[in-house]
């Protein structure tokens, strides 16, 4: 069995100091906002290259609060992709603004700035890239999409802890950002948590607030909130595993790169447009070949997905809504999309298996 992401390897590894870290902060009995949350987060802004950041219950909380507090609210329209997770769209829905889906770039599926400024209206007050599978959306045109129009960005790092642009890492981009640590992530915990980052002073002040109840001062209540703290315990892995961030995510690309010099023939392999580091939380490539590649995998008991099969326009939720959007070229790629394993622990023999069983399926020997 090779599995998409392989975890108990990982904690291996790491069990000393995640153990001994969990036990000291359990002796400590400082369990909410205490002290390894604390430290996490400056750590976290430091790496990440921001003033503030600020530890939430998880990734769909981080990118809400930060919508909250950057004032997108009823009417308002938010510009973002139909492909990716539901929570990016969530989130928008949660403070009262529509989502406007605009179609993605064919070879990063990623915004297309084009179709982003195409979409821009009156009512438009953010734009909300999201940088999938790890690979940085245009940010330099999408940037100049916003200023021309007087939009803020949200940036949706739930996939891209560690990939920059242009020297810079992502969330340190737009006005503010959304990470999530889910446990599959880049950097991951054993739960959910999430993170929002910002440079604006005004911005962090709003979301410490609305993540504590809406309070500044305990017992005090300044508008209504969330329960939304990044727990203690998951702040523990979460130190230990940013300490190795910049080596898993080297590890990464080590395996995705094979990958694609294996597979470059027989498929569509992930493109790196050169704007941004991809660090590759996925790996996905495109066949019409697909369901057998599949098939193929499954039989031998390697783990596969589709991320995503059905775009956020024509989910159920959605479609109603949205029943006249045609994006064919988000249609296209969710038609022909698969994900294969990858993890920084991914062994050489194992992306070479991998491979020699999608070159079979796609040969039609599989």
């Amino acid at each position: 069995m090779i599995p998409m992401v392989d975890l108990k390897t990982q904690y291996a590894r790491l069990k000393p100091e995640i153990d001994k870290g969990l036990a000291d902060a359990l002796e400590s009995c400082a369990f909410v906002l205490g002290p390894n949350v604390q430290a996490f987060e400056k750590e976290a802004a430091g790496y990440l290259g921001v003033k503030h950041a600020i530890g939430v219950a998880s990734g769909t909380d981080a990118l809400h609060l930060a919508l909250l507090a950057a004032g997108i609210g009823e009417g308002d329209e938010v510009i973002t992709s139909p492909f990716t997770f539901i929570a990016t769209a969530e989130a928008i829905r949660y403070v009262g603004a529509k989502p406007v889906f605009v179609d993605i770039d064919a070879r990063t599926f990623n915004l297309c700035p084009a179709a982003v400024e195409a979409a821009v209206t009156a009512r438009t007050r953010a734009i909300m890239p999201v940088h999938l599978f790890g690979q940085p959306a245009d940010m330099p045109r999408l940037q100049a999409v916003a200023d021309r129009h007087g939009l803020k960005i949200v940036e949706d790092c739930a996939q891209s802890f560690g990939a920059t642009v242009g020297g810079r890492q992502t969330g340190s981009l737009g006005l503010s950002s959304g990470f999530s640590f889910f446990p599959s992530k880049n950097l991951g915990c054993y739960g959910d948590g999430g993170l929002v980052t910002t440079d604006s002073d005004e911005v962090a002040e709003q979301v410490k607030m609305l993540r504590n109840h809406g309070s500044k001062v305990r017992y005090y209540h300044d508008v209504i909130g969330y329960n939304s703290r990044l727990d203690e315990l998951q702040a523990v892995v979460l130190r230990v595993k940013l300490k190795y961030i910049d080596e898993f995510n080297a590890n990464r690309r080590r395996a995705a790169h094979l990958y694609s010099e294996l597979m470059a023939d027989i498929a569509e392999v992930p493109y790196e447009d050169g704007i941004g580091t991809h660090v590759y939380h996925q790996y996905t490539l495109l066949s019409d070949r697909r369901d057998a590649i599949l098939e193929a995998l499954q039989k031998a008991g390697i783990g596969c997905a589709i991320y995503y099969p059905v775009p956020l326009h024509r989910q159920n939720v959605f479609a109603q809504d949205y029943a006249d959007v045609s994006l064919p070229v988000c249609e296209a790629v969710a038609a022909r999309c698969v994900s294969l394993p990858i993890f920084p622990e991914l062994a050489e023999a194992d992306i070479r298996k991998i491979a020699d069983v999608v070159r079979q399926a796609v040969n039609g020997n599989g």
